[in-house]
C-alpha cells in the first residue's frame, strides 16, 4: 500500500476525486502530465486495492465513472496532511539535496 500512496500519480487521482464522481476524460483534464496509460494503470490499481470504484453504464458510447469507495475517502485527510507537509519543508528539502550534490560532487 504504501508503493501506492507513494507513487507520483495515485494521491493525485484520489485528491481529483475527493470532489465527487468524474469520467475518465474529466479526470485525465483535472490531472496535468498524466498520459491515458498512465491513468488507466492507476485507476486499475486504485480499483483492485479497494480504494476506487468504477461503474459502466450501458449506453452507446458506453459511460465510465470513478469514484472513492468509503475506504478510498478515508485517505484524503491523511493525503493532504502529506501535501501540506511537503509543500511546508520543500525549500529545505531542495537546500539538503544542493548541498548533497555538492558535497558528493566534490567527492568524484
Amino acid at each position: 500500500m504504501l508503493d501506492r500512496i507513494g507513487d507520483k500519480w495515485s494521491l493525485l487521482v484520489i485528491g481529483t476525486l475527493d470532489s465527487g464522481v468524474l469520467r475518465f476524460g474529466e479526470l485525465q483534464r483535472h490531472i496535468p502530465g498524466i498520459s491515458q496509460r498512465m491513468l488507466t494503470l492507476t485507476l486499475r490499481q486504485l480499483e483492485r486495492d479497494g480504494l476506487v470504484s468504477r461503474t459502466v453504464f450501458a449506453q452507446v458510447p458506453p459511460r465510465v465513472e470513478y469514484e472513492l469507495t468509503d475506504v478510498g475517502r478515508t485517505l484524503t485527510e491523511p493525503a493532504a496532511l502529506l501535501a501540506s507537509w511537503a509543500i511546508r519543508h520543500h525549500p529545505g528539502i531542495v537546500a539538503a539535496r544542493a548541498r548533497f550534490d555538492r558535497v558528493a560532487e566534490s567527492a568524484s
